[in-house]
């Protein structure tokens, strides 16, 4: 059963492409708490996914959006308000890298793809937070919300340019949350979630490295889509009115971590 956590809310979510997406597990979730919300992805993506169908399950409608793009972002509002008012939560799981997907090492990137590259997975956020701060489409008390990656702190081959988003991405949640809280009384943090199997990340090199590397290191374990779209719905409820500006690991423990004794035991051969 249900707690109906948001239950009345209404939003928007970016970036649901199929079911392995944590934005879908974030929306079906959503759904099941109550809220109402419009989903949006690039059209581009809109063609790849199954977005349609988690727009039937969740009884909405999909607006296309190109999140770099200010007119783009401008409708999507437009629609989002005219059909809701206000909003209360907004959560932005876009990221894309032209490099990682080419294979493209760290030492010799093609920086036109780089600037698109950041772009797409964190200007875009400022793009997202600046139109709905000028269009007056939250809340007061609205919660805006985007995934991220321990890459922004430490360093992972393979991950390429990525993590450079990922920091200006975080840096955005915490400059942009100050003004939008002391201005409109908005929240805006960022999650950091573990190496998870999606679409976007099984295409990252040396991923399943990542992934089982987190697992032998973190006390819980990796945390999966689905207990990450629990995650968000908590950020999105009242229960979590007075977080902002905070980049929250959702990692069982792997952020905290130096060594465990279950990778001390595999590298000294079980000794």
């Amino acid at each position: 059963m249900s707690l109906q956590l948001l239950k009345g809310k209404k939003g928007i979510i970016f970036g649901a492409l199929d079911e392995s997406s944590i934005a879908w597990k974030v929306a079906e979730k959503a759904f099941e708490h109550g809220a109402e919300f419009i989903l949006t992805n690039a059209p581009v993506a809109l063609r790849m996914g199954k977005i349609n169908q988690l727009a039937e399950k969740c009884n909405t409608e999909v607006v296309g959006a190109d999140a770099t793009s200010i007119e783009d972002l401008e409708n999507l509002f437009k629609v989002a308000t005219e059909k809701y008012g206000k909003l209360d939560f907004v959560l932005h799981s876009i990221g894309m890298s032209i490099n990682v997907r080419k294979k493209k090492p760290y030492t010799d990137l093609n920086h036109d793809w780089m600037m698109k590259s950041i772009d797409i997975s964190a200007i875009s956020f400022h793009k997202t937070m600046q139109t709905a701060y000028k269009m007056d489409a939250l809340n007061n008390g609205a919660s805006v919300l985007a995934l991220t990656y321990i890459a922004a702190q430490k360093t992972f081959p393979g991950y390429g340019e990525m993590a450079e988003a990922k920091s200006m991405l975080e840096s955005f949640a915490r400059s942009f949350g100050y003004y939008y809280g002391k201005d409109k009384k908005v929240r805006v943090n960022t999650i950091s979630q573990s190496p998870t199997i999606t679409t976007a990340g099984s295409g990252i090199e040396g991923f399943d490295v990542f992934y089982n590397y987190a697992e032998k290191l973190s006390p819980l374990g990796n945390a999966d889509s689905d207990s990450c779209a629990d995650y968000c719905i908590v950020m999105f409820s009242d229960l979590t009115r007075m977080v902002t500006m905070q980049n929250l690991f959702h990692d069982g423990g792997y952020s905290s971590i130096g060594l465990s004794e279950a990778f001390i035991e595999e590298m000294s051969g079980g000794k």
